[in-house]
């Protein structure tokens, strides 16, 4: 099979196109054939700064395809089953820059109907907006049809992957949503993926305009910048809100009023989908694959995430364009699967 490996960190250079042999699928895994996989900033961060294993890294945590053969301990009806894969390459050799890989049978989620892009999307976006979305104390812990009815969600950053995702995530959920935008481009992304109201962020004041359109403030702020937001949150959070940190753009470091917070009995959650406690991830993979069947997550520039395909072989220039924080979500096309 061909696959992308690099065997040392640096930049997209260090990823080359091998033929490596077809992995086998140990006690409780699939072989997965792959049709798509999708690219995260977490491939380039890892490909510069993660312990690389002997024999090299295959780079890539989503995907979508076929599975093609099972370890012992699994039903054979699983081969020929449709599914999206989440966290291949995590602490794992076998990414899904490749045309096939290998991972434990739950990290292989029927995918029904819905198109090898649209699986290629789910993994960590979904499943990081959902954690965002559920993890504060007067937040429920699942998703489905109602489940925030009443509720507010302020998306810091709505044209980017994950803000996509939360938009459509707490929209099917029946959340209001406020999505943050830098440019005019940008805010149509937001509006097509469902929110209801969008601030500029370049022109408007956020905490203002959040307050003019929902003076009660938000339940929750889903958070990718927050050394540049930080202040504006503080200003527009309901009693019991949280705010979900799930990126360190704009800085690494965050500084909170203690007085202004203790008020509203506010929480401050860090997300990384990787060390997310098990059940609040079995259940995010519950309800993503809910929102799927029910036609309720879309992908494409209609839907607010435009797809920007790459060939196998031109991996390195995906890894790249990721890096460049290109809008939208950047698939690899890895088969015919």
């Amino acid at each position: 099979m061909k696959a992308i490996v690099y065997e040392r960190n640096g930049d997209p250079s260090v990823l080359q196109v091998v033929d490596r042999p077809v992995p086998e699928p140990g006690p409780g895994e699939v072989l997965v054939r792959l049709a798509v996989a999708g690219v995260n900033p977490t491939d380039w961060k890892g490909r510069r700064n993660w312990p690389v294993p002997d024999g090299g890294q295959t780079p890539g945590q989503d995907g979508a395809g076929v599975v093609e053969a099972v370890g012992t301990g699994l039903d054979r009806q699983l081969i020929g089953e449709r599914v999206w894969v989440w966290e291949a390459s995590w602490q794992r050799r076998w990414g899904t820059a490749a045309e096939y890989t290998v991972v434990p049978a739950r990290q292989a989620v029927p995918l029904g109907d819905a198109s090898f892009d649209l699986g290629a999307c789910l993994g960590i976006p979904f499943l990081t907006a959902h954690r965002c979305l559920t993890a504060g104390e007067t937040m429920p812990r699942r998703l489905h049809a109602g489940s925030l009815t009443g509720r507010v969600v302020l998306v810091q950053g709505g044209a980017g992957a994950v803000g996509n995702a939360a938009i459509q995530l707490a929209r099917w959920a029946d959340a209001t949503v406020v999505a943050t935008v830098s440019s005019p481009e940008k805010a149509l992304l937001a509006a097509a993926a469902g929110a209801d109201h969008v601030v500029n962020y370049r022109e408007q004041d956020v905490a203002e305009e959040v307050r003019r359109i929902l003076p009660d403030g938000v339940d929750a702020v889903v958070e990718v910048s927050a050394a540049r937001n930080a202040a504006t949150d503080v200003r527009i959070l309901r009693t019991g809100a949280v705010v979900s940190v799930y990126a360190d753009d704009g800085g690494d470091e965050v500084t909170l009023p203690i007085r202004a917070l203790m008020l509203p009995n506010a929480r401050w959650q860090f997300v990384l989908v990787y060390t997310t406690p098990w059940p609040a991830k079995e259940q995010a993979i519950a309800d993503v694959t809910a929102a799927v069947a029910q036609g309720h997550v879309r992908v494409g520039e209609g839907a607010g995430l435009p797809l920007h395909h790459y060939p196998l072989d031109a991996t390195a220039a995906a890894h790249r364009v990721v890096e460049d924080s290109v809008v939208g979500k950047v698939l690899i096309n890895t088969s015919a699967a």
